[in-house]
């Protein structure tokens, strides 16, 4: 995947849009209205912050379904997404929880969105959810058959689960990148705000050989230095929210300064691999 045909950056940080509760979803507080005006006021705050991409997520549905989303859902997404899409100059992914790859892309297909999350893509993990299954294989044929120019951003060792029968992380990214076709690697911390470590970082990195590797959770303004480092983009949500608490809305003063903090590394690291090798001559 290249980052700079969809993203315009070598080095991206994609801002998280968490929508309220959509219909027939266990909150779901009965006006789309309202979840409508909070995702375009969320939006407008990342860009308005400088953020190089927009993830929407159905974060506020829980609890999920293990894969396939209600039609209704789908249907408001779609319509989200789209307004969204309108709104900002930046490129727009979905990510549809808990795992419901194939309405993402029908979404993404439709909209014309450039992006999804996908949980996960290849392998079982254990979930508060119960056992989730991969399934690669049926979304990258379904992608061929929309003729569907989107982009899969795959999930190593997503938070707030455990993997099945993976017996390391080197293991885990070659196989979602050699056997899932991913697009690019996200490696998370453990739970929902905790961050990789940078170990896991350096490892995701290794195994996959020049193939993008986001950072998919825990990222702030102190760590962001650290974690660029090593990896090729961001996907950020709590800590550029009010108070750095989940439910609250988004802070554009708290974005400026994350992607500020991004940007420096980000620039050093452009310099440091733009500098031509010295060679000693005898």
């Amino acid at each position: 995947m290249d980052l700079t045909q969809i993203f315009n950056k070598t080095y991206p940080v994609i801002g998280v849009v968490h929508l309220l509760p959509l219909p027939t979803s266990a909150r779901w507080g009965g006006s789309l209205t309202s979840v409508l005006e909070r995702a375009e006021q969320e939006a407008t705050a990342l860009v308005a912050g400088g953020v190089d991409g927009i993830i929407i997520e159905n974060f506020f549905d829980a609890p999920f379904t293990k894969d396939q989303v209600d039609p209704a859902i789908i249907s408001a997404m779609t319509l989200i997404v789209d307004r969204i899409k309108n709104l900002v100059v930046v490129p727009v992914g979905i990510n549809l929880l808990r795992n419901d790859a194939i309405g993402a892309m029908a979404i993404a297909s439709t909209i014309n969105a450039q992006f999804i999350r996908v949980n996960v893509l290849t392998g079982i993990i254990a979930t508060d959810q119960g056992l989730i299954e991969g399934n690669a294989h049926k979304l990258l044929r379904y992608r061929r058959e929309l003729g569907a120019d989107v982009a899969i951003l795959a999930d190593i060792l997503v938070e707030n689960a455990c993997y099945l029968g993976i017996q390391n992380l080197t293991t885990a990214v070659e196989d979602t990148l050699e056997r899932g076709l991913a697009d690019g690697i996200i490696l998370s911390g453990w739970a929902t705000g905790r961050p990789p470590s940078l170990e896991d970082l350096k490892l995701a990195s290794a195994a996959a050989q020049g193939t993008p590797v986001f950072i998919g959770s825990g990222a702030n303004w102190d760590n962001i230095g650290q974690l660029m480092q090593v990896a090729d983009g961001v996907i950020v949500a709590s800590s550029l929210k009010r108070n750095g608490r989940i439910k609250e809305s988004i802070d554009p003063i708290r974005v400026a300064q994350f992607v500020e903090a991004a940007q420096q590394v980000n620039v050093s690291k452009e310099r440091s691999q733009s500098k031509p090798s010295l060679k000693l001559t005898l």
